[in-house]
């Protein structure tokens, strides 16, 4: 059998397992700011939903239940400032990095085709586009880009990992000129709900798109807004034609959301007070951890929203991996979302109250 896993690049955190050790060493236990997984509890009323609906013998349906195709509409319009959003402008898909690793895939996409993402981006928008065999390209501006062949284009605003914030005239800038040149926009929006210095907008806000979702589909996660990485959580909205073809796929492949998290994105989607309590959890560690990394001599760039500090003290990233895995504290080299990150480390601010205060205590 021919091995696919060979289009693929190494996987990268397994790189990092020597300065894990390194920093699991420290007398006082490491402080892992390398991922940004949630560690808060799930909030109790998306507990209940799930185990409420935890009697579900029966097949749940890859497009969702009514009710969730309901509250994601309504989410959509109320969040994101949509309007006319019908259930088939909203589709459920099993965790977001499920969606874009095989999205190229189920679009047909190959050889002859171009996927587009940022220089300083997500692994998993070249590893789609490797897996499908398509030609991975990297851009600045994606409007400079060479249109020939480019069928996809990857938006990522806020941005894993720098936490940059493309503002709404950037945003219509660059939907305008992929309808022009029939380009599919699919703008990754995982991390608008947690936007600090810049208010985040989704490409399906009418003064972007122009009132229609024509060409352009948003993508939205549960993981971080509501502690949901467990659940795999996350959906899809835009334009009705692609996500009417990729429901006709996902049926063939039974890529369906368990009913009890259904109905615990039910919940989660219809209450708002949980957002804000965990995003006053994040703003105090990103206070805290910010105040301190500065206070150390590393600059910081970006970092306008998202749940990461794009971090640098002007030296490889894996100098600056290694000298804090000494104090305990291990974050990701920035060479990981690219060459252009080569200098600069991310560092989460996901990890507990306690484990910040730790890493504060041994930057001082």
């Amino acid at each position: 059998m021919p091995a696919v896993s060979s289009r693929l690049p190494v996987f990268p955190w397994d790189r990092l397992e020597p300065y894990k050790a390194t920093a699991a060493a420290h007398p006082d236990g490491i402080v892992d700011l390398s991922v940004g997984t949630p560690v808060d509890p799930v909030p109790e009323l998306i507990q209940k939903a799930l185990v409420g609906a935890a009697d579900s013998p029966g097949y749940p349906t890859v497009w969702g239940t009514p009710a969730l195709r309901d509250a994601l509409a309504s989410w959509v319009e109320r969040r994101l400032g949509a309007a006319g959003v019908a259930h088939t402008n909203v589709l459920p898909v099993v965790g977001s990095k499920e969606l874009v690793a095989w999205l190229p895939t189920q679009l047909g996409l190959g050889a002859a085709d171009k996927i587009a993402h940022p220089r300083l981006a997500y692994p998993t928008y070249e590893v789609g586009a490797r897996l499908c065999g398509a030609t991975p390209v990297v851009y600045d501006d994606p409007t400079e880009l060479d249109p020939a062949g480019l069928r996809l284009l990857w938006l990522n605003s806020p941005s894993n990992p720098t936490g940059r914030v493309l503002d709404k005239d950037e945003l219509t800038r660059i939907v305008a000129w992929a309808r022009a040149n029939d380009v599919l926009v699919f703008s990754d929006e995982c991390y608008l709900e947690l936007g600090w210095e810049a208010e985040p907008v989704s490409v399906l806000h009418p003064d972007v798109c122009g009132g229609t979702y024509e060409g352009v589909v948003a993508v939205h996660s549960l993981s971080k807004r509501s502690n949901l990485a467990g659940y795999r959580a996350a959906f899809i909205a835009g334009d009705a034609d692609v996500l009417g073809e990729l429901l006709r796929i996902r049926k063939h492949g039974g890529m369906m959301a368990p009913a009890p998290v259904q109905a615990a994105t039910v919940a989660a989607l219809g209450d708002d007070a949980h957002v804000t309590e965990q995003r006053a959890r994040y703003a105090a560690r990103r206070t805290a951890l910010r105040s301190a990394l500065e206070g150390h001599g590393f600059r910081i760039e970006h970092s306008e929203a998202s749940l990461y500090l794009w971090v640098t003290r002007d030296e490889p990233c894996w100098d600056t991996v290694a000298y804090l895995a000494e104090l305990g504290i291990l974050v990701a080299p920035g060479d990981f979302y690219g060459e252009a990150g080569e200098r600069f480390v991310r560092v989460a601010f996901t990890a507990t109250d306690e484990r910040v205060a730790a890493a504060v205590k041994r930057l001082g």
